[in-house]
């Protein structure tokens, strides 16, 4: 499922936080925020697409989650959250491989029952992963162990990258093939960007095969790339992404002018991304997976990248002038995704109320980022309440209906977003700020629901005040208007 992600390390943040991110781009799915409980006694768990059942053990941690909202169709699809450890997990970015790996450890998928043959139960994918990891997992360290040991046990149908985060440590998951895998720690000063294709561009093996300082992989993974000829790499050199990952055409147009899109918001100074002389244009095959920020990464600064759509440049859909590359390339913020989420670790806050989740629903462009204290155990209903049809009830279906009259109306209702925006993202941060110092001079961590709903509150506040302004703009420019003596 096409998405993109963005981790940020601890000294890359003003505010010394790990970020992960990721738009979850789907099919228009509808989605929720919940809190899944925790739970004691061991289940089963089977899943809708591959079929196969797993046994889950017990004393697994609260945590919070984006599930579809229909999960009989395809299953959970969890999708992001935190849990009570103050562990964020994002899952997952699919990513790219090629045949070369492919053949030699092929996907493990599903097989129906036909005739005396018995059904094949397939591997576990981006519908489970979530679900299986983030009960259970006390480190970002700790998930990609467990994640990597449910690779190798079960396997996957598809290729995917995943994020974990605690206050510390960001950690980045890629698969190879369907039992393979390897995970690198984010350095502390650097950001990770990462859109749908396999995104390493350099691994220590020396140190996955030894300390595991800040590398990790699957046990047999020197064996396997010397076994079936994998290394592509000249003069020494190991850049995973020329083994794995693909060198297509469509990647440069889908893939490659995301990430630069995104180097070019981190670094615009330090590095030449533009011009004839450029380091890296939008379809450069050697864009650096993480980079040095030139200044301090904020929340605002990860949601605008996150909904990107190339501004200040000629392939942006919505310019008015005719450039000859408007809508040419694969937009961050696209209409079909079903949420977003920045999941924060504040390691300057308690313990108790360091995880904050800042969640986007529908496409990211025309949303705002809506913060939440996940040590709770409830989630406000405008964020989880939410309705397979349209309903101005929740957020979710509030969030779609105001992207559609702004892409439909860009020009004249652009501003009124952007004013929407700073206003959820301003009154939010005050909640946030007035109930960290409340509850941080009381030692009363209760709070964290209160504080919740009163953010829910003034996000349905000033989303129905904006609604109204862009019906009201959007009717002004119907098509089957006339001005002639109308009024």
């Amino acid at each position: 499922m096409p998405c993109t992600t963005i981790l940020v390390g601890c000294k890359a943040s003003n505010d010394a936080s790990t970020m992960i991110a990721r738009t979850d781009d789907g099919h228009f799915d509808v989605k929720k925020l919940v809190m899944v409980p925790a739970r004691k006694e061991p289940k089963k768990y089977k899943s809708v697409i591959s079929h196969l059942e797993i046994e889950l053990e017990g004393n697994a941690m609260r945590y919070t989650c984006c599930p579809n909202i229909d999960v009989r169709k395809s299953g959970v699809w969890a999708a992001t959250g935190i849990n009570s450890a103050n562990v964020g997990m994002t899952a997952t970015e699919t990513i790219t491989s090629n045949p070369r790996v492919l053949s030699a450890d092929p996907m493990v998928e599903y097989q129906k029952a036909r005739g005396s043959k018995k059904e094949v139960p397939g591997g576990i994918g981006e519908e489970d992963i979530v679900v299986l990891v983030l009960p259970y997992i006390h480190s970002a360290r700790e998930g990609v162990l467990r994640l990597g040991s449910l690779l190798e046990k079960y396997g996957t149908y598809e290729s995917n990258g995943i994020a974990f985060n605690d206050e510390k440590e960001v950690w980045w998951l890629e698969t190879i093939g369907g039992h393979h895998w390897m995970a690198k720690r984010v350095p502390d000063d650097r950001c990770v960007v990462n859109p749908n294709q396999f995104g390493m561009d350099n691994y220590d093996l020396e140190d996955a095969f030894g300390a595991q300082k800040e590398h990790i992989c699957s046990k047999d993974l020197r064996e396997f790339i010397k076994d079936n000829d994998l290394d592509c790499n000249q003069n020494g050199e190991f850049n995973p992404r020329l083994v794995f990952g693909s060198h297509s055409d469509q990647d440069h147009v889908y893939n490659t002018p995301r990430a630069w899109y995104m180097g070019r918001c981190l670094a615009p100074h330090s590095i030449k991304w533009d011009g004839p002389d450029a380091q890296y244009t939008p379809e450069s095959d050697y864009l650096p997976w993480s980079i040095v920020p030139d200044r301090k990464i904020t929340v605002e600064d990860v949601k605008y990248i996150i909904s990107s759509h190339y501004q200040g440049t000629d392939y942006d859909p919505y310019i008015s002038r005719n450039t000859g590359k408007r809508g040419m390339y694969r937009s961050i913020g696209i209409n079909r995704t079903g949420d977003t989420s920045i999941c924060q670790i504040r390691s300057k806050a308690p313990k108790e109320i360091q995880a904050v989740e800042w969640i986007i629903f529908g496409p990211t462009s025309f949303a705002a980022p809506v913060p939440v204290y996940t040590n709770t155990d409830s989630i406000p209903a405008y964020l989880s309440k939410v309705t397979e049809n349209v309903s101005t009830e929740n957020l979710y279906w509030n969030d779609r209906l105001m992207a559609i009259l702004c892409d439909a109306n860009f020009p004249q209702t652009i501003q009124i977003f952007n004013r929407y925006e700073a206003a959820v993202v301003t009154r939010s941060r005050q909640v946030i700020r007035e109930y960290d110092k409340k509850m941080s001079e009381t030692g009363d961590y209760s709070m964290t629901a209160e504080a919740n709903e009163k953010i829910a509150a003034l996000v349905r506040e000033e989303t129905v005040k904006t609604l109204n302004q862009l019906v009201l703009e959007a009717s002004k420019h119907m098509k089957d208007g006339y001005n002639l003596a109308d009024n």
